[in-house]
């Protein structure tokens, strides 16, 4: 038998942060489906684009990749990016 602590821990989170105070939810009560389809996808987006995360010096993932990428652009290092071709 599985174990389903991580879903069950991901769902109690995504639970109390949809409907807390600040939450990345609307405003007012879940209706219809598309109501709670809006709020699933906006959620999703939040934490894994725009959450802050202990692991990447409390940055969200967004801006940690971004960096990562400016860090990794540029020229090539050493005699690469001086030398000409003959």
């Amino acid at each position: 038998m599985p174990d389903n602590a991580v879903a069950e821990s991901f769902m109690g989170l995504f639970k109390n942060e949809t409907i807390a105070a600040g939450s990345p939810s609307p405003t007012g009560p879940l209706r219809t489906i598309a109501d709670v389809e809006a709020i699933t996808m906006n959620y999703v987006d939040w934490y894994n684009n725009h959450r802050l995360h202990s692991l990447l010096d409390h940055t969200s993932p967004e801006e940690f990749e971004q960096a990562s990428y400016a860090q990794h652009t540029g020229s090539p290092p050493g005699d690469a990016a001086t030398s000409k071709t003959a």
